[in-house]
């Protein structure tokens, strides 16, 4: 076996009854014939469904492309192998000696494979609550909208009450020319929804975008 699972048992917080499935998902291609490429496949359904579910709880409001937005965005290769750096996981790949010279154990994709290859392992092994408890640990519960996506979930919201799409104000500026500081309104028929502030217009426009579904979502409009 591998050195260390019992350090990524660890990490995980979760341990093995078949420690032989850590060992494949662990495996890479280049080390033979028996490796993680099919728990890959695995892994990235069951991730897709508890990143899914966790939407879908956590955003009552959202309707289904903010949905599909916000899921690509926690799902994506970088997020996957930020979530598998935390775990150390290219430290415990299984891989032959060319493709770890090459740069195998910090390339992104082989991360990637390798988080939602562990993942399928934990499910195998322990179920779907023991799966989706990784998945809350190392990709988040998914409350937050996300910057990329407030401004989109915010007009889904809108579109889906029937209301005009919101519209973005610069309402003041401050700060010296290096740190600029913006505030920006959101509004909808003529009526101010909430504002919000950042370093760019940008980002003070998805900062108030957040707040405004923040209100309406308390608010129950």
């Amino acid at each position: 076996m591998n050195g260390h699972t019992a350090r990524l048992e660890a990490d995980l917080g979760y341990r093995f009854a078949d420690p032989s499935l850590l060992h494949l998902a662990l495996t890479h291609p280049s080390a033979g014939p028996r490796h993680n490429q099919r728990l890959e496949y695995l892994g990235d359904a069951v991730l897709e469904l508890c990143v899914s579910e966790q939407i879908f709880k956590m955003h009552p409001e959202m309707q289904e492309g903010a949905m599909t937005q916000l899921r690509q965005k926690l799902v994506r290769e970088e997020k996957l192998a930020e979530a598998a750096g935390r775990l150390r996981l290219g430290d415990a790949l299984i891989m032959d000696k060319g493709c770890e010279a090459g740069g195998g154990r910090k390339n992104p994709s082989v991360l990637c494979d390798a988080f939602e290859a562990v993942l399928a392992a934990v499910y195998l092994d322990g179920g779907m609550e023991s799966a989706r408890g990784m998945v809350l640990r190392f990709i988040g519960d998914c409350s937050e909208t996300g910057e990329t996506d407030a401004k989109s979930a915010l007009q889904e919201l809108l579109q889906g009450q029937g209301r005009e799409a919101p519209v973005y104000e610069t309402v003041a500026e401050s700060g010296p020319p290096h740190e600029r500081v913006f505030t920006v309104s959101v509004s909808s028929e003529g009526r101010e929804l909430a504002r919000g502030s950042g370093t760019s217009k940008k980002r003070a426009e998805q900062d108030a975008a957040a707040a405004a579904l923040k209100i309406i979502r308390h608010s129950g409009e």
